[in-house]
């Protein structure tokens, strides 16, 4: 999960600057981001590594 939340982060991060927030717009689509990373990171978890 930290893993998953590391990488949506920053790929949020990345998309924020890309379409040009500010500073505060940026966290915001980062922490979107960061969350999209946990889901998908417990969605892999639960169907694949739990036997």
């Amino acid at each position: 999960m930290f893993v998953g939340m590391t990488v949506g982060g920053y790929v949020g991060w990345w998309a924020g600057e890309y379409v040009g927030f500010g500073l505060m717009g940026t966290f915001l689509v980062s922490s979107l981001g960061s969350l999209v990373g946990i889901y998908v990171a417990w969605r892999v978890m639960v169907d694949y590594l739990d036997q």
